[in-house]
């Protein structure tokens, strides 16, 4: 049935072609003959597998060098010439750490290099260590190529840490304002203690700058702390400019002194330890490449600025009379920092409390001026309603009152009006007097004399007799 299958080809017998038919389907449908085929490629990769295990590494190391090499995609033999030739755009701190890291040890390196004729026969792994074997002193090389590369970074990490710390020193050392600001703060502490054992204190740790805030007042509202900007506000108002003057207090409140001095011996070390190594080699082709030269350079001036800034902290201690080596330059200052802090917090405070009680006044004083108004008004509508209605009650009280003022006697009259009332009192005068000497005697007669009194009384002006008229009328007035 498989002849009908196949096509009919020139020259070979159909007995042949229905041989190489039957064979090929007996391997297709022989599960034996199948088996033999699958059990052959088994062996070939067991073969090809048996010759790629490890014999110098372990497979957890293998395993991570693997992984790395795999992520740096560089052949091996490039991988070796761009760390001879420190290759810094391909080389970077990472891929040394790392390098450094899955590194095999010196001694797996020496049993690796002297495998180089079963290269072909070792895995990955293994190969990389025969190639980089060939280096000579490789883990210090690597050390001192990533030293070159931190270099720059950790000189800017420790020069601004020394630069703080000296200029915290030289502000607190000069700034006259914080000085007398200590002072006011230890003469109120003695002015509270009056009486008791801790009076008469000649002076307190920078530590107690921050405890002010535990005593408080009576009413709980205000602490020691907000008292003393208060006090220097009002009578001292230079000092509250002390806080701004320590610029530099927050950055070498940051400082760690060990950590500082650590890094810098350390860089010496690896200094020493590369100028050591380069002995051995060839002096510098270039001037790029005597960086151990400007390296020691950089490092005795960091190294030089270093002691000097221990040299300010000890007199620093010397003038706030404490030990430099008891009280460290991060706990000093970070006191310090804490306290100046706190004090400008403080300020804050005092200035909304000033103004909440300023507000609360002007209300008061605007409700009592309400409450005023409003009672004055209730009044004038009171005696407005009292004359509309003619009651005489209401106007005796008014008659009454103006008479307990005083303003019933202030009566207030004009020029005219009293140049009148003077005229007019002359008038009676002269009228008087007149009467007197022509008083009659005994023989005179009376017509004569009336006579005479009409004639004058008709001499008289109209504004004579007008102001003579007012006078008398002031007359009961002024016998009151």
């Amino acid at each position: 049935m498989f002849t009908h299958s196949l096509p009919h080809t020139t020259g070979v017998s159909d007995s042949l072609v229905i041989v190489i038919g039957l064979i090929t389907v007996s391997q297709h449908c022989d599960p034996e003959a199948k088996k033999e085929q699958d059990g052959g490629d088994d062996k070939k990769s067991a073969s090809k597998k048996k010759v790629k295990e490890l014999k110098v590494l372990d497979s957890k190391s293998s395993q991570n060098l693997s992984i790395f090499l795999g992520s740096f995609r560089l052949p091996y033999e490039e991988i070796k010439n761009v760390i001879l030739e420190v290759n810094e755009k391909v080389l970077t701190e990472s891929m040394l750490q790392n390098l450094m890291k899955q590194l095999p040890e010196p001694e797996q390196l020496s049993v690796l290099g002297e495998m180089k004729d079963e290269y072909d026969d070792l895995a990955e792994s293994e190969q990389f260590g025969v190639v980089m074997s060939s280096h000579w002193c490789l883990l210090p090389r690597l050390s001192a190529i990533l030293f070159k590369l931190q270099f720059e970074d950790l000189m800017n990490n420790i020069k601004p840490d020394v630069v703080s710390v000296t200029a915290a020193c030289e502000e607190l050392r000069k700034s006259q304002n914080f000085a007398m600001l200590l002072q006011i703060i230890l003469l109120v502490g003695n002015y509270m203690n009056a009486g008791s054992r801790n009076a008469r204190a000649f002076g307190f740790g920078i530590s107690y700058l921050c405890k002010l805030r535990d005593t408080k007042s009576a009413d709980q509202k205000m602490t020691l702390l907000h008292f003393v900007p208060e006090l220097c506000q009002e009578q001292y108002p230079e000092v509250m400019h002390s806080t701004e003057e320590l610029i530099h207090v927050e950055k070498a409140s940051r400082v760690s002194a060990e950590t500082l001095q650590k890094n810098i011996e350390q860089m010496g070390r690896q200094i020493s330890g590369l100028e050591k190594d380069v002995e051995t080699f060839p002096p510098p082709q270039s001037d790029r490449d005597n960086f151990v030269s400007m390296a020691r350079e950089q490092y005795e001036k960091v190294d030089l600025m270093h002691k000097s800034m221990e040299k300010q902290y000890e007199e620093l201690g010397k003038y706030f009379v404490f030990d430099p080596k008891k009280i460290s330059v991060e706990e000093f200052f970070g006191d310090l920092n804490n306290f100046r802090n706190m004090f400008q917090q403080a300020v804050k405070e005092n200035q909304k409390r000033k103004e909440s009680e300023e507000k609360i006044r002007r209300a008061k004083l605007a409700r009592e001026k309400a409450e005023k108004e409003k009672e004055e008004k209730a009044k004038r509508s009171q005696l407005l309603d009292i004359n509309a209605e003619g009651d005489e009650t209401g106007i005796m009280d008014g008659l009454l009152e103006a008479l307990q003022s005083g303003a019933a006697f202030r009566r207030k009259r004009g020029p005219r009006q009293a140049a009148a009332n003077r005229r007019a009192g002359n008038a009676v005068t002269s009228i008087l007097a007149k009467e007197l000497l022509q008083d009659p005697g005994p023989g005179s007669s009376p017509s004569k004399n009336s006579k005479v009194q009409e004639e004058e009384s008709k001499a008289e002006s109209p504004e004579e007799a007008e102001s003579l008229e007012g006078l008398l009328d002031d007359g009961p007035a002024r016998s009151s």
